[in-house]
């Protein structure tokens, strides 16, 4: 079995070089699963422009200027933030696509520890997809790869519209 959607990656490879587009990713859920997968995949330098997990509001006030107020008051995990992340990746990375993810893969002491997630998909300045995951296991490393799973499905679905 393997780890990533093969086939998702290189429908994103195939429709990213044929439009010679370009893509970064914002995780922190994911725990930079989604830049694993990606550099695995045949010339992702080609379109793969690179990632950046931040794990913490300060991080990601920092490097993907969150909002602070808001990322304080939902602990970073909101579609807000998560619209954010994918904004501002693009910004940081110069790419023509940005992939935002954030959420919960294990519980937390405060709230009812659900484990879910926000995604969110920008392309050119605009939010073209967004979305809440809920995951259905309680292992992390699954939850984590299910959120990374169901984010490349759901990019490589839009890619081929």
């Amino acid at each position: 079995m393997d780890l990533f959607d093969n086939k998702s990656l290189e429908a994103i490879r195939d429709m990213l070089l044929k439009n010679k587009e370009t893509l970064a990713v914002a995780e922190s859920v994911s725990s930079g699963a989604l830049q694993l997968a990606f550099s695995t995949v045949k010339d992702a330098s080609k379109f793969f422009q690179g990632g950046i997990t931040a794990y913490n509001i300060g991080q990601k006030f920092k490097h993907l200027h969150v909002e602070p107020i808001h990322a304080q008051e939902c602990n970073c995990v909101s579609a807000k933030v998560a619209a954010e992340m994918a904004l501002n990746v693009c910004k940081l990375f110069e790419s023509d696509w940005g992939l935002g993810i954030t959420g919960y893969a294990a519980p937390v002491e405060e709230g009812d520890n659900q484990l879910f997630a926000y995604f969110a998909i920008a392309y050119k300045d605009k939010i073209v997809s967004a979305k809440k995951l809920k995951a259905g296991q309680d292992d992390s490393f699954q939850v984590q790869r299910y959120y990374t799973n169901t984010l490349l499905q759901e990019l490589a679905k839009y890619l081929e519209k």
